[in-house]
């Protein structure tokens, strides 16, 4: 008998426009032991299913038709607090956005307990060890200070994992993973993943795991169920449907997946989909994006970062000697030559995005210095002298559902970097110019009047990069810009900003823990660890002869991906 069986799931939203079906029709099971991978589209329906079969859709979402069973038993008619019950000691969950799910006003502590205590009755002092030791399982260093921190004093993949912690406290015979690992490095993914495989085969426990990460899909799951617009389009054994895919839009989207062993000249699309977009050619001489005022007479590095240190106090105190630290950054240096991508790459918490933050000024270094054409910006004093600099300088952040004001039209998210710097004589030319920015990031002029929510993410990672281009700038720092995208999606957006740096001498520094991604897009690279930049190297270099011990580990965790061998020049399978 399955684990979990879902018969004939039709899921749908009821709107004044009529109703949307975001599953229809759905089949499919998952037995004890066994792992089976979730891939598509954003807007497929994959996230849906996990949430409909635990009853958490947001409404006005409804279970229209169709049955959940779990170990036998009908559980899509139960009651919210017969549900209730099911949820972390049956089936644990875990979310996508790690942000959202944990509670900031309480220490992790204090969540992990208080879902320990409720899902298997331990008193407080056996329910802090267990959420000490579920600290330890997902990698968590120092687990006994950390326990007594607030989510926000955690990087984004520290999140992630407390996250995960949760969702395997209650010691559940589901686990239902919502993109457990997009936030994560591949030394943090591959233990998190080993726990999910180790709990699967030695606990017989079940897993839905829902991922855009092919690599992932490949070298973890005994089963993959494709998702295209609601339907499921192929479902199978995982070595069989990666390696001799039947539906055409199978075989598109393992197309687009980015090469881990070869280095290529552009990501391939996935053509199956209408949605595939490239962006428009640019006339650079006549364009606005390509008549910068700035007179370039300096011939040295773009940018320089030397010997920067910055500590955060993560205990403070009146007495000096009472406070505690974390060093984010440690004699960190580096160099960006005008035109070259720069990538970083490292677990997280190993100061990636901090570095990045220090170079735009978000930061103040506790020492050394960052220097922009031979300017060095940690000796300006005042917003005056920073302005014109920090207008050469924008960042395409992680997060588009958070980087962007949900109560402002598109247009004027774009607009409002170009008045702030006054680039524009009047608003018929800003409107222009703004036209124009989302017509070259493949979106078209008419999204303008919508609002954000309105968009997919990686529509949203689309307008992130026209406001980031909107003040002309002549380094763009990109902050895991793809890491919660599809690899349809992810491939446009990577299309996008190599044809941007080509057309424009743009300067990139790119930040990410997606290996693969960075081999595609990146010149040079440096590698992070605990705060310290452990090497620089050619990007290709790096990948087949590493000098240090920690990044030659980091390229052996690499997800190997199992599936069709396609030709970088034709494109056939």
């Amino acid at each position: 008998m399955a684990l979990l069986e879902v018969k004939n799931l039709r899921i749908e939203y009821p709107s004044r426009h009529g109703v949307h079906a975001a599953v229809k029709s759905l089949s499919f099971s998952i037995s004890r032991g066994e792992i089976v991978g979730v891939v598509g589209e954003s807007g497929a329906g994959k996230s849906t299913v996990g949430n409909g079969v635990i009853d958490l859709l947001s409404p006005p979402g409804r279970i229209a038709s169709g049955d959940v069973y779990l170990d036998g038993e009908r559980i899509s008619d139960l009651s919210r607090e017969e549900m209730r019950r099911v949820r972390g000691s049956k089936i644990g969950f875990i979310f996508q956005d790690p942000m959202t799910s944990l509670n900031p006003l309480f220490t992790v502590e204090q969540q992990l307990v208080e879902t320990i205590q409720i899902n298997l009755n331990l008193n407080d002092s056996d329910a802090k060890a267990r959420a000490l030791q579920l600290m330890e399982q997902v990698g968590i260093p120092q687990p006994e200070n950390r326990l007594k921190q607030y989510p926000h004093q955690f990087s984004g993949g520290m999140r992630q994992r407390v996250v995960i912690a949760i969702a395997l406290a209650g010691e559940p015979d589901l686990i239902i993973a919502d993109e457990p690992t997009t936030a994560l490095d591949v030394s943090i993914q591959d233990q998190i993943l080993t726990l999910i495989r180790d709990l699967c085969v030695k606990k017989n426990v079940g897993c839905m795991l829902v991922t855009h990460d092919m690599g992932v899909v490949s070298n973890v799951t005994d089963k993959v169920a494709v998702m295209y617009r609601g339907d499921l389009v192929e479902f199978g054994p995982t070595a069989k449907v990666l390696g001799q895919p039947e539906h055409p839009y199978t075989q598109s989207l393992i197309s687009a997946v980015p090469r881990s062993d070869v280095k290529l000249d552009r990501f391939p699309l996935v053509s199956y989909i209408e949605e595939a977009k490239e962006m428009k050619p640019l006339d650079v001489k006549n364009h606005w994006l390509g008549q910068s005022e700035d007179q370039r007479v300096y011939t040295g590095p773009l940018l320089k970062v030397e010997n920067v240190n910055l500590r955060f106090v993560t205990r403070d105190s009146f007495f000096e000697s009472r406070r505690e630290y974390v060093q984010a950054n440690e004699d960190v240096s580096f160099e960006i030559h005008e035109g070259e991508t720069f990538g970083l790459v490292g677990e997280s918490g190993s100061g990636k995005s901090t570095i990045a933050r220090v170079i735009t000024g978000l930061y103040p270094p506790n020492s050394g210095k960052v220097t922009f054409e031979g300017i060095d910006l940690t000796s300006l004093k005042n917003e005056a002298e920073r302005r014109p600099l920090r207008r050469q300088m924008q960042m395409v952040f992680q997060n588009p559902y958070s980087s962007m004001n949900p109560r402002m039209k598109v247009k004027d998210i774009i607009a409002e970097p170009i008045r702030f710097h006054q680039l524009a004589d009047n608003e018929r030319q800003i409107s222009s110019i703004v036209d124009d920015l989302l017509d070259h990031v493949g979106l078209g002029r008419a999204c303008g009047v919508k609002y954000p929510h309105e968009f997919s993410g990686g529509q949203r990672q689309r307008i992130s990069i026209a406001r980031a281009l909107a003040t002309r700038p002549r380094l763009l720092i990109c902050d895991e810009p793809t890491s919660a995208l599809d690899v349809s999606v992810q491939a446009q957006i990577l299309n996008l900003l190599k044809d941007l740096q080509q057309e424009l001498n743009l300067t990139m520094l790119f930040i990410s823990h997606d290996l693969p991604v960075i081999r595609q897009m990146c010149d040079r690279i440096g590698v992070m660890q605990k705060g310290k930049l452990l090497e620089v190297a050619p990007t290709e270099e790096l990948f087949v002869s590493a000098s240090h011990e920690y990044s030659r580990q980091l390229i052996s965790l690499m997800p190997e991906f199992k599936g069709m061998n396609i030709n970088s020049e034709t494109m056939s399978y």
